[in-house]
């Protein structure tokens, strides 16, 4: 089944596909070369993944860590620039390890082309990852 094209409706889209817990799916909404990008990452984890199967190794066992419920705040910005968009949002769930909760608000700018995301910047409370149970996919990369 094809998949939304426009950069909001693409992105609303890959929450579905992590909501469901598909995440070769949401990889494969990337283009190849695609870039994803933590700014606040905290030593020892990531700041940027080059390449799409960069990020499937480092998406993979994301459901292992954090059981998403909901994405019950998604704000999409248009920018000037009709290939990008700015979203605040907010991902609820459980944490698998411990089962206490997840509450993480996020923004991220994304770029999308001819139909794949090529560049995301995941601006995420890296204060978050120093709760008990938070070991959140690539915590040991």
């Amino acid at each position: 089944m094809p998949f939304p094209t426009a950069p909001a409706e693409l992105y609303r889209h890959g929450l579905r596909l992590l909501l469901e817990k598909d995440v070769p799916a949401w990889v494969d909404l990337w283009d190849e070369n695609g870039i994803l990008e933590f700014p606040f990452a905290p030593p020892g984890r990531p700041q940027r993944l080059e390449g799409r199967a960069a990020i499937a190794d480092y998406m993979r066992p994301y459901p292992d860590h954090i059981d998403l419920h909901d994405f019950p705040e998604v704000t999409v910005h248009q920018t000037t620039v009709p290939e990008t968009i700015v979203v605040e949002m907010r991902g609820v769930g459980r944490l698998v390890k411990t089962g206490g909760p997840f509450d993480m608000t996020y923004i991220a700018v994304v770029t999308v082309e001819d139909g794949l995301i090529t560049s995301y910047r995941d601006y995420w409370n890296p204060l978050a990852v120093q709760e008990s149970g938070a070991d959140f996919a690539g915590a040991d990369r």
